[in-house]
């Protein structure tokens, strides 16, 4: 497994759990949601695009794949390692692992694919320059030959 990407801390909380105190399926989205969020947030991104360093800022979710292997059952703080498998010219696909605050255990893993929409007609449109430039940190490194 590659260590390219971001490691990003979030937080499962008690009502995140289900009857049978498990983290509920749903909320694995939402964990890998708030990682990519917080890391984009940091680097000046905003959905106002006044405040917003990138002109992109309609970014929909176009596919979210989520495989589980080990359940999270208590609340805590689990690790989002995620990076970009690819970045096209209006979409991209990133990778991500849910995993224990030590790292141990991959809780679950899979993939999310956005497309990034012009505001005003809904159709999809070039990442800008500066968000690709952004985006660089997080592509995975192409693999040896």
């Amino acid at each position: 497994m590659t260590e390219d990407g971001v490691y990003e801390p979030v937080q499962v909380h008690f009502d995140d759990l289900d009857a049978m105190g498990l983290l509920h399926n749903s909320r694995y989205a939402l964990l890998v949601e708030r990682a990519i969020g917080a890391y984009w947030q940091r680097l000046g991104w905003s959905a106002d695009p006044g405040r917003s360093a990138f002109k992109d800022v309609l970014l929909a979710v176009r596919e979210f794949k989520v495989t589980y292997h080990a359940p999270i059952t208590e609340a805590g703080a689990p690790v989002v390692h995620f990076w970009m498998e690819r970045m096209g010219r209006t979409s991209g696909v990133y990778g991500f692992r849910v995993l224990s605050a030590d790292r141990a255990v991959v809780h679950a893993d899979g993939y999310r694919v956005n497309v990034n929409l012009d505001p005003a007609t809904l159709r999809p449109e070039p990442f800008s320059a500066e968000l690709r430039a952004a985006a660089g940190p997080l592509l995975r490194a192409p693999l040896p030959c």
